[in-house]
């Protein structure tokens, strides 16, 4: 067992095996805990965000939500939704979008647990428990593995980094508005928002 300064508890759980069955029921038996599973078989748990990451949160996926529902080409996720990645890492990232063809290939009784799958789009939203570092390992975690965009917002260093496959991160200081083309054609956050 390792507790990090930023006072997340990561157990080595390898040996168990845990199936996304027994995960998700860890995850229920457990709701105040933000629990993932690195590919690697470490369940890490991590403390709650605080109540002004929350409101931050809730205007990043009002803004995808408001977006996602007059495009109709894609579905929004919420912070609670967690996803197994082709590396079989459970993730759970701040936002998310899928497009709807590739949903609606994927079973209904799988849709009601981790679907298998990684995002088009993520967002993860640096709270004041958050190391840059992990952060920084999960967006390039979630674009080898799918991800067509993703967005790492610090709203404490008023940056934003976009990760995109094929391309180095890109920093963008102190931005306004973000773009989500050509992956969200028309989706845009006030960067401004979540400061």
């Amino acid at each position: 067992m390792e507790i990090d300064t930023a006072g997340r508890v990561v157990l080595n759980v390898r040996s168990l095996n845990l199936t996304d069955d027994q995960f998700v029921r860890l995850c229920s038996d457990n709701r105040d805990l933000r629990i993932e599973m690195s590919a690697e078989g470490e369940l890490i748990i991590m403390p709650p965000p605080g109540s002004k990451t929350g409101q931050r949160n809730a205007n990043v996926i009002y803004s995808l939500m408001s977006w996602a529902k007059q495009d109709g080409s894609g579905i929004c996720f919420a912070t609670d939704t967690g996803f197994t990645l082709p590396n079989s890492a459970k993730r759970g990232p701040d936002a998310a979008w899928v497009r709807l063809e590739r949903w609606n290939k994927i079973p209904e009784e799988q849709q009601e647990r981790l679907a298998p799958l990684c995002p088009d789009f993520v967002v993860e939203l640096r709270s004041p428990s958050d190391h840059l570092s992990d952060l920084e390992r999960k967006m390039e975690e979630y674009i080898a593995n799918g991800a067509q965009l993703g967005w790492l917002l610090d709203p404490f260093d008023k940056c934003a980094v976009i990760y995109r496959p094929g391309q180095p991160p890109a920093r963008i200081e102190n931005p306004t508005i973000l773009r989500g083309d050509p992956i969200l054609p028309g989706f845009q956050l006030d960067f401004r928002e979540i400061l």
